[in-house]
């Protein structure tokens, strides 16, 4: 995340420092966003979770594929939970944080657009509330998904990018780690984050006690 002896060396260190400026600031929105995404009390419904996702038995994942020029999603599809979602452009809140889907919208699914495309290289942002005040929601069942599965992301290009969960994390909104959660795993790999609210409801704060993200690549596409 740069760019370029004497006056050239210049600009390139103003460059880095800009480009990193620019990255703490993201940080510190999606830390935010991590730990406010949804401030609405839960339906009686509650989802399941833990502290980590713990494997039993080791699954043997697939290599990753060669990541995909960028195009916006349409919809979102994982075949284990029966979800099948369209997807909606999000950008940030007055906060800084990324904004949801509008919670009169609980089958949406918001997918940070400042960011990488999914498919494209780095890690892209796709975010759905757990449930209402009356409901569950799109993601309400997020956390019982297991590295193995599959998440299909339709795309406006005609193309179908396939991702394989890797990894599953329940991280603590007190002492939220931002860039374990949205920043790449691996160099020029394209990935993907699915993420909604997780842990306990806390009545008194109106919000949940942290977050479920999944953690999955790109291993195929077709159209």
């Amino acid at each position: 995340m740069s760019r370029d002896h004497h006056d050239h060396g210049r600009s390139t260190g103003a460059g880095r420092l800009v480009t990193a400026l620019v990255w703490t600031v993201l940080l510190l929105g999606l830390w935010l966003w991590g730990r406010g995404v949804t401030d609405v009390e839960r339906s009686t419904d509650s989802p399941a979770t833990g502290d980590v996702f713990a494997l039993g038995h080791p699954t043997r994942l697939p290599p990753p594929a060669k990541p995909l020029r960028a195009a916006p999603p349409q919809r979102i599809d994982i075949p284990r939970l029966s979800v099948q979602a369209p997807v909606t452009t999000r950008g940030l809140d007055a906060r800084g944080a990324v904004d949801p889907p509008p919670y009169d919208q609980p089958g949406v699914v918001g997918w940070y657009g400042a960011g990488p495309a999914p498919g494209a290289p780095g890690a892209s942002l796709m975010v759905g509330h757990v449930d209402t005040t009356s409901r569950p929601a799109v993601f309400h069942r997020l956390s019982t998904l297991e590295p193995g599965d599959e998440v299909r992301v339709v795309r406006a290009d005609g193309r179908v990018a396939a991702f394989t969960v890797e990894d599953l994390r329940v991280l603590p909104r007190d002492d939220f780690d931002a860039k374990l959660a949205y920043g790449p795993r691996e160099p020029g790999r394209a990935e993907l984050r699915l993420i909604t609210c997780g842990g306990a409801f806390d009545r008194a704060a109106r919000s949940y006690t942290a977050n479920v993200v999944v953690f999955a690549y790109l291993t195929g596409a077709g159209p």
